[in-house]
């Protein structure tokens, strides 16, 4: 009788993990209403914390709920850093804010408002020359507190336009490969010369919009990319 009454403990377990571990094909897909500055959003989905190369800002900023976006968004997310990975195991990279499960007002950010904007900081190098990533916490206010010079350098780190220019090319690719587009990419213009002059910048010239005019804040430590999927109108 006891062995019997393990048998069913261990296989209710596995039962639960197995729950746990699947996503059902009844899952609603995201709708998004209205535009990034004036909209909402239903059933969004969080981005993962982690994965072989990447990393979220930090567990805070994902207990609050600020780490949410369309389902279309997440896909192309992690179909880049899938891509970027099989390019170049050795580069890491972080994703910053993205906006709420149901979206709405998104503070400090004047969009962020239905699911289509994704913050990413910046891929950086080390003084050894190595991929690392740029330090996000409380103190520096997950990074959006840094300030990198007119070269693109911050204390001991450097901004890595390769690694920057590869990624927004995978999006980019990515998007069109699953049906999304991106309306625009939002760097600091003072910067923009350097990622042009990377490797990637003449595919970024001609497939991607980043508007030379400085918006309200100056990308540098991050770039915020805009999603461009078919939303409801919202009123």
């Amino acid at each position: 009788m006891a062995t019997k009454f393990f048998l069913s403990r261990h296989k209710a377990k596995l039962l639960l993990i197995g729950c746990l571990n699947f996503s059902p094909v009844w899952a609603q897909s995201s709708i998004c209403y209205g535009s990034t500055a004036d909209g909402r959003l239903e059933n969004g989905v969080r981005l993962p914390g982690s994965g072989k190369n990447f990393l979220a800002y930090g567990s805070i900023p994902i207990l609050a709920g600020r780490t949410f976006v369309h389902d279309k968004v997440r896909d192309v997310v992690l179909a880049a850093y899938t891509e970027l990975y099989r390019q170049a195991p050795k580069k890491v990279f972080k994703y910053a804010e993205c906006g709420f499960k149901n979206g709405g007002r998104f503070k400090p950010h004047k969009t962020h408002r239905n699911g289509l904007s994704v913050d990413f900081t910046v891929p950086v190098i080390d003084a050894g020359g190595r991929s690392v990533h740029l330090p996000t916490h409380v103190f520096n206010r997950f990074g959006y507190d840094i300030e990198f010079d007119k070269t693109g350098r911050f204390s001991n780190y450097r901004i890595d336009f390769e690694a920057l220019g590869a990624h927004i090319v995978a999006l980019h690719k990515m998007a069109e490969k699953q049906g999304v587009g991106i309306w625009r990419v939002l760097f600091a213009p003072d910067l923009q010369p350097y990622l042009f002059q990377s490797t990637y910048g003449a595919y970024i010239r001609k497939h991607v919009k980043i508007p030379a005019k400085r918006s309200w804040v100056r990308h540098d430590d991050h770039y915020h990319v805009d999603f461009q999927v078919p939303c409801r109108p919202l009123h």
